[in-house]
């Protein structure tokens, strides 16, 4: 079975305009305040993702046509990861519908492939006899802006690179 493709926009991002490398950054509204007694007191009013996407390859994404004034659904496939003591998780993001999240239980000193179930963002990992730790992986999906991303060209290497930076909405 081949892994799903990073879309935009729902325009998949192929092989052929390179390899992409993701990365994501927590965008975060918080700062530390300090009490009068100095103690610091971390203050989050919001939490959203951030990050790019980048490719070299022999053929441009084809994103140019996308409107990049309104929001985009982006459908990553780097996972995100969760850990807890118990069977249900409540993910913070949303999963791709096309990929389900699966699950993993710490036996020992190993993770091992848990059965899980899904409602909404409520992960529900199979008990594992021995498990201590259990864990939700998952493909996030986002509506985000963008801007149409700056490309380059080389004639004498035959390649397009690209670079997409995205913020959640």
């Amino acid at each position: 079975m081949s892994l799903p493709l990073i879309m935009l926009g729902g325009i998949p991002i192929v092989l052929d305009a390179g390899a992409p490398d993701q990365s994501d950054n927590p965008l975060l509204g918080e700062s530390v305040i300090r009490l009068s007694g100095g103690e610091g007191v971390k203050m989050t009013h919001w939490g959203k993702a951030a990050g790019t996407i980048s490719g070299q390859g022999w053929m441009p994404p084809g994103l140019d046509g996308l409107d990049y004034s309104q929001p985009l659904e982006l459908r990553l496939t780097a996972q995100e990861s969760m850990v807890s003591n118990a069977q249900i998780l409540v993910l913070p993001s949303t999963p791709r519908d096309d990929w389900a999240p699966w699950a993993f239980a710490l036996v020992g000193a190993r993770w091992v492939e848990a059965p899980c179930m899904m409602d909404g963002l409520v992960v529900t990992i199979e008990k594992m006899v021995g498990a201590t730790k259990y864990m939700a992986q998952w493909m996030p999906v986002y509506n985000v802006f963008a801007s149409k991303p700056p490309k380059t060209q080389s004639s004498g290497q035959g390649s397009f690179g690209w670079t997409i930076a995205w913020e959640e909405v």
